[in-house]
């Protein structure tokens, strides 16, 4: 499989985990608990997929956090009615472009 597509499902499991994790209630509800759970666990054990198929742990990582924060943020926004201020747009796009700028630098070296 796609190192690329690993990366993106283990970005994906680690988003639906942190909403769960909103939706848990403190873990006082059973499904979003077990959810949050298997999310995290299948983000990590693909991650590890990923770095130990060559990729760069500076470049997986940050790709891996900063996506995850950017989708975090617009999806809290769309799913839980949470505010975006105008300053946490631009912090947005100020993350996805580090994230461009390590992959960037990490294929210049």
């Amino acid at each position: 499989m796609n190192v690329y597509l690993l990366l993106g499902l283990a970005i994906v499991s680690e988003v639906t985990g942190t909403l769960a994790l909103k939706a848990s209630d403190g873990f006082s509800r059973l499904v979003p608990s077990v959810v949050v759970v298997a999310g995290y666990a299948m983000s990590f054990v693909l991650l590890a997929m990923v770095l130990n198929r060559g990729i760069p742990v500076a470049v997986a990582y940050t790709i891996w956090s900063a996506i995850g924060v950017a989708l975090i943020a617009v999806l809290g926004s769309v799913v839980f009615g949470e505010h975006l201020a105008p300053l946490q747009v631009v912090g947005i796009g100020l993350v996805v472009g580090g994230v461009a700028a390590i992959q960037l630098g990490a294929g210049a070296s």
